[in-house]
C-alpha cells in the first residue's frame, strides 16, 4: 500500500496504479484474522478515497471503480479469514484428539522394571505423525516382564487400527496368561477377528524374569540385537522362522520360543525393518550390527537417540518407514538403581 501510494504520488495517476491499494487487505485476509483485514481494508479503503480526490478521479468517476475494487477484496478477505480461522480451530481440536488416542495406544513405558532399564524411540514416516504402524509395549507380569515389538503390514489409519488390537490383545494376555505361546496365541485370535485377506503383522514377543536369560517368541520379525557386556554383538534370531500373526491358517505351527542368555550388562534392541531398511544414497542398508558401538551411554534414551541421529543421517533425510527401536538394558551389579 506504501509502494501504491508513493508510486500514484510521484508517477501521476495516469500510472493506474491505485486499484493495486487492495492488495493491502488481500495479503491481511491470507495470514492475519477478520479484525486485521477489516481493519486493513478500511485503512486501504480511506488511502483510496483520499488518492482519488487528490488525482481529481472522482470529477470523471474513475475513482470509483478503484473503491469498489477495495471494498470487494476487503469483504473476500474478511469472510476468507473467518473461514480459515474456523478451519485452525477445528484442526487444533482434531490435533488435540489425535495427540490423546496416540498417547493411549502408544503408551510411554515404564523407564525401569525390576533390574531392567528401557528406553524406547519411535519416528514416524507421515509428516505430521506420532504413530503409524509399528508397535511396542512393556508390561510387569507375575511371570515376569513381558515386550512386544511389532510392524503392521500397510500404512496409515488402517494400520493404526490394527497397532490397537494387536496390543489391546497383549496387554490383557500378559497379565492373564502363564505362557508366552499362550500369549501369542491370545494376540493372534485377537488379530485374526480384525484382519482380513493377507494383512499381517510382523511381531517379536520377549519374556525376561528373574533367571540370566530371555524368552523370545518370534513371529516373523526381524531378530532383536543382543550387545553384550564384553562388546559381543549378535542377532537372537530364532531356530526356525515362522510365519507372522494373522496367517495362522496358512501354517501348522506357531513359532516356537526360545531363550537368550541375558545377563547384568547385557543390552537387546528390538527394532522394527524401517531401522535396518533405511537405505543412504548409493541404497546400501543401515549396519545396525556394525553401530552397536553407539549403545555404549549410560543413559539408555541418550544411547538410543544416537541410533537415531545415526539412522537419520544414514538415509541423509527423512526416512521412508516406520521406525521404532526399544532396548532393554540389564542393570550392572554396580549399577545405582
Amino acid at each position: 500500500m506504501s509502494v501504491v501510494t508513493t508510486v500514484d504520488v510521484t508517477a501521476g495517476s495516469e500510472v493506474g496504479f491505485l486499484p493495486l491499494v487492495s492488495l493491502g487487505p488481500a495479503f491481511a485476509g491470507l495470514v492475519g484474522g477478520w479484525r486485521r483485514t477489516a481493519v486493513v481494508g478500511s485503512a486501504a479503503f480511506l488511502l483510496c478515497l483520499g488518492l482519488g480526490m487528490y488525482d481529481g478521479l472522482f470529477e470523471g468517476r474513475r475513482g470509483l471503480p478503484a473503491l469498489l475494487s477495495v471494498a470487494g477484496v476487503t469483504v473476500a478477505g474478511v469472510v476468507a479469514a473467518v473461514m480459515r480461522q474456523r478451519r485452525e480451530a477445528e484442526l487444533a481440536n482434531v490435533r488435540s484428539i489425535a495427540e490423546v488416542a496416540q498417547r493411549v495406544l502408544l503408551r510411554p513405558v515404564p523407564r525401569g522394571a525390576g533390574p531392567l532399564r528401557i528406553a524406547v524411540s519411535y519416528t514416524s514416516a507421515v509428516a505430521e505423525a506420532r504413530i503409524g504402524g509399528d508397535l511396542y509395549e512393556v508390561v510387569t507380569s507375575p511371570g515376569g516382564v513381558r515386550i512386544i515389538v511389532g510392524d503392521v503390514q500397510g500404512k496409515g489409519l488402517e494400520a493404526v487400527e490394527s497397532a490397537a488390537v494387536v496390543l489391546g490383545a497383549f496387554r490383557e494376555a500378559a497379565h492373564d496368561e502363564t505362557e508366552l505361546t499362550a500369549v501369542g496365541a491370545r494376540v493372534e485370535r485377537a488379530l485374526g477377528r480384525h484382519l482380513g485377506g493377507e494383512r499381517f503383522v510382523t511381531a517379536v514377543l520377549a519374556e525376561i524374569g528373574d533367571g540370566p536369560s530371555a524368552t523370545l517368541l518370534n513371529f516373523g520379525h526381524p531378530a532383536p540385537l543382543v550387545v553384550r557386556a564384553g562388546g559381543a554383538v549378535d542377532f537372537a534370531a530364532p531356530p526356525e522362522r515362522a510365519l507372522p500373526l494373522g496367517l495362522a491358517a496358512y501354517a501348522d505351527d506357531g513359532p516356537k520360543p526360545h531363550t537368550v542368555p541375558f545377563a547384568p550388562g547385557d543390552q537387546l534392541l528390538f527394532y522394527t525393518d524401517g531401522v535396518t531398511e533405511a537405505r543412504d544414497g548409493d541404497g546400501r542398508f543401515y549396519p545396525l550390527d556394525a553401530r552397536a558401538t553407539l549403545l555404549k551411554d549410560d543413559d539408555p534414551e541418550e544411547a538410543l537417540r544416537a541410533v537415531r541421529e545415526d539412522v537419520v543421517a544414514h538415509a541423509e533425510g527423512p526416512l521412508h518407514d516406520d521406525a521404532a527401536m526399544l532396548l532393554v538394558r540389564y542393570r550392572d551389579a554396580l549399577q545405582d538403581h
